[in-house]
């Protein structure tokens, strides 16, 4: 009988509701929305539950299509205390990064034609010679990530033929991305040498036959191996790939063209040290640590790299003009000695103490007896100095809880959504990783929370 009362797809539209709806939306979607919604409600009442009115059933359709029409990717503001969040989008870009997307986006671009001569050019020399005057290598190609960068090297360069490895370095680097599965897709063979904890020089030495082409060493960028270890330095490999007329492939993961011990950070590799080091080539990634788009970044020997830009899978996993743009705005600020000021990753970095604390003072005082500021750690991120944490102010709100659950959501879900963590009952919001520009956002979020 329940099933009976459902109103048909003609009877909604005459809603005056759904009728104003219909103004600003294909007829076509709006009947999917409701046969989608009908749907859901006689699935309802076969599982033994009541029909809906005619009421709720169009506030449910009109729900729904406000759902459908609205983009599910939007901006989030971060206050999760983690500088470069994989969940969050990684690196926020540089005014400058984003007035050159904006730029290049609005119409056509100089992607790949010579403007001297008119003829087709290459979409590489946007930003090779700025990686190279930064790197000191002789050559670079930019595609779309540093898994496929990765795995562009080894499959133009390494295909049925041996790399070796580190035991201890043939990791997972997050997301599934596994070192092993990644040489197994390029058609390269896997040698693993030395143990866990322990490899050494005459380790790679000793595994070294006809058919090895490679030395590769792997930045453990999202963990540290403490205790009895020893690895063997980049210098050792290049001496002993030179000795063997072998290549040396370093893939840093995230990749740094700036000290980070000057921040008070642990040491990370720099790509110009992998350069300087005889690196064949070396492989990073573009929205970490350097504060840019996502992009893969190789750089290297010229005649390596030539092969690299000829292979088939350098088009499949071709940049596009939009963060070829934003990738050189963000390498500029590196030549101009500017990093620190203009890229949001290392002024969130640099932060003086103070200045969060005021930042963090300002916010609590928003929320009064239900906030407090306390200490604790910025963490970089992003695969970034795993056990490299900078010291930082945090608003920690109280209440119990099914309460912190509860204000965490409601942050969450708002039009510009504000992301914080729970720790021991309490939501924890971090000014260190919210941009200045940010706390507007912030104190009217907190507001609404406190009416």
């Amino acid at each position: 009988m329940e099933l009976r009362n459902l109103p048909g797809v003609d009877r909604i539209l005459t809603d005056k509701r759904v009728a104003g709806a219909a103004k600003s939306c294909p007829h076509d979607l709006l009947v999917s929305v409701i046969r989608e919604q009908l749907e859901l409600e006689r699935a309802s009442i076969l599982k033994g539950k009541s029909g809906a009115s005619l009421d709720d059933i169009v506030k449910n359709v009109l729900e729904r299509l406000e759902a459908v029409l609205k983009p599910s990717l939007r901006r989030v503001v971060n206050a999760s205390g983690v500088i470069l969040h994989t969940n969050l989008g990684r690196a926020p870009l540089s005014r400058d990064a984003l007035a050159a997307v904006d730029s290049v986006s609005r119409g056509y671009a100089n992607l790949e034609i010579d403007m001297e001569s008119g003829n087709r050019g290459s979409r590489h020399v946007h930003v090779e010679s700025l990686l190279c005057r930064l790197t000191g290598a002789e050559a670079a190609i930019v595609v779309n990530n540093n898994a496929g960068a990765v795995l562009l090297g080894l499959t133009a360069l390494a295909r049925r033929k041996k790399v070796i490895v580190s035991r201890g370095q043939a990791v997972e680097i997050g997301g599934g991305f596994r070192i092993p599965d990644v040489m197994r897709q390029s058609g390269a063979k896997l040698i693993e040498v030395g143990t866990t904890n322990c490899t050494y020089a005459r380790d790679f030495e000793q595994a070294i036959d006809e058919g090895v082409i490679a030395l590769m060493r792997v930045h453990s960028s999202n963990f540290r191996l403490v205790g009895f270890t020893s690895e063997v330095t980049l210098e050792e490999l290049v001496e002993i790939a030179k000795r063997h007329n072998l290549m040396v492939f370093d893939d840093l993961g995230s990749g740094s063209l700036l000290d980070t011990t000057v921040f008070g950070l642990a040491p990370e590799p720099m790509v110009q040290q992998s350069i300087k080091a005889g690196a064949t080539l070396t492989f990073f990634s573009g929205d970490k640590l350097l504060g840019g788009p996502q992009a893969g970044i190789i750089v290297g020997e010229k005649q390596y790299i030539d092969k690299l830009k000829k292979h088939p899978l350098a088009r499949a996993m071709r940049i596009d003009k939009t963060r070829l743009a934003g990738l050189a705005a963000t390498l500029f600020h590196y030549l101009k000695g500017e990093a620190a000021l203009k890229i949001p990753v290392w002024q969130m970095i640099a932060a003086p103490l103070k200045e969060i604390e005021k930042r963090a003072g300002t916010w609590a005082k928003v929320l009064g007896e239900e906030a407090k500021v306390v200490n604790g750690e910025t963490m970089i991120g992003g695969g970034s100095l795993p056990d490299g944490s900078l010291p930082t102010k945090l608003v920690a709100i109280g209440g119990g809880s099914k309460k912190v659950q509860n204000i965490s959501r409601t942050l969450r879900l708002r039009e510009v959504p504000l992301i914080g963590r729970i720790e021991k009952d309490s939501l924890i919001l971090d000014p260190r990783t919210v941009l200045p520009e940010e706390d507007e956002i912030v104190i009217k979020a907190l507001s609404e929370i406190v009416g």
